[in-house]
């Protein structure tokens, strides 16, 4: 469903069209992932890039990054890598005789973990507590991080020797995961001939402040979701449990997830208020990675975004007439409300 009532469209927001444009310099022809990962970051989560290597996972972090005027660290994830190397460690100073912690790569603006799978369940766990509440406890001190906080992971997904699957608990912390994709042959021309002197992440500059981002982000949360939306939304997730080839659906995060995504996407195009559409891009980079499928389906190579696809095809979308949303004192009273 699209809306295209003029009284309903406005601009994006300055911000968010000083980002694009800045992290578009850097990486050509991706706007879309660009405009994706960027909802991912004003709803306040985590992403995860899974795809082949070479696509550009790492300069998309290192760009968003740097238009956002955030610290960036960047960790290799690897079998030897501990979690103290990743969250820091006490260290005993002989001369005032008392232990300092050394704080580790994670207390940044923007951690990227690359490779994350090739680093063993106990280093992955490391992040979860960083992830999930935006603090690191070492030796019983529970040390806050500084907001804004984005971890971005990549992995790949062809090559999985010497690998550690993510569990299912670090794959609910990252709000969405997507891929990034091979560019088109006029894309890869244009990316020739721009980088063959220098490459313009050297050079490229904030176009935003971490307050920004933190305004930006209330401004998000602000947004007004319909509550056939939120029924809309929460129909779709209990559709994936209920699924016969899923045997562990998207849970109540994943929930709050498509519904901070969908505000983040509404709020990019200018909206104070979300509508199906918003949804219905947002689903699939939410739910896929929440999704365990079984073995079945993974004998036959079933990927979860067509499972997602199914059940956004299965469950009815609300009518128009009833997502006002730019009002809410104008929304339809919840009880004359068609229910999915």
């Amino acid at each position: 469903m699209t809306m295209t009532r003029p009284d309903l469209l406005h601009t994006v927001p300055p911000f968010a069209a000083r980002v694009l444009e800045n992290v578009a310099r850097v990486l050509v022809g991706k706007e879309d992932v660009t405009r994706l990962c960027l909802a991912g970051v004003l709803a306040g989560g985590h992403l995860l890039l899974e795809d082949a290597p070479g696509t550009g996972k790492t300069m998309l972090a290192r760009a968003l990054a740097r238009s956002l005027g955030l610290d960036f660290a960047r960790v290799q994830f690897t079998p030897d890598l501990l979690p103290s190397d990743v969250t820091g460690v006490s260290v005993y100073r002989p001369a005032t005789g008392e232990f300092e912690f050394v704080p580790g790569p994670i207390f940044t603006g923007v951690l990227l973990a690359d490779e994350i799978n090739r680093a063993t369940p106990r280093t992955q766990s490391a992040l979860l507590e960083a992830m999930g509440e935006g603090q690191v406890t070492e030796s019983g001190v529970t040390r806050p991080l500084r907001a804004p906080f984005v971890v971005i992971a990549t992995q790949n997904p062809i090559e999985h020797e010497g690998t550690y699957r993510l569990p299912e608990a670090q794959l609910d912390r990252f709000l969405l995961r997507t891929s990034v994709g091979y560019p088109t042959p006029e894309e890869e021309v244009k990316m020739l001939a721009r980088l063959r002197t220098e490459h313009p992440i050297t050079t490229l500059e904030a176009v935003a402040t971490p307050d920004d981002l933190l305004g930006a982000q209330g401004q998000v949360r602000a947004v007004h979701v319909a509550e056939d939306l939120q029924w809309y939304l929460s129909s779709l997730c209990a559709r994936t449990r209920r699924h016969p080839m899923v045997v562990l659906g998207a849970g109540p995060r994943a929930s709050l997830a498509l519904q901070g995504v969908a505000q983040a996407l509404a709020w990019l195009d200018g909206r104070t208020f979300v509508i199906p559409d918003d949804i219905q891009l947002a689903a699939p980079a939410v739910l896929a990675h929440r999704l365990t499928l079984k073995i079945e389906a993974r004998l036959q190579g079933t990927p979860p975004e067509s499972i997602v696809t199914e059940v956004l095809r299965a469950v009815p979308v609300p009518v128009e007439e009833s997502v006002i949303g730019q009002d809410p004192a104008r929304a339809v009273p919840a009880e004359e409300l068609p229910r999915p």
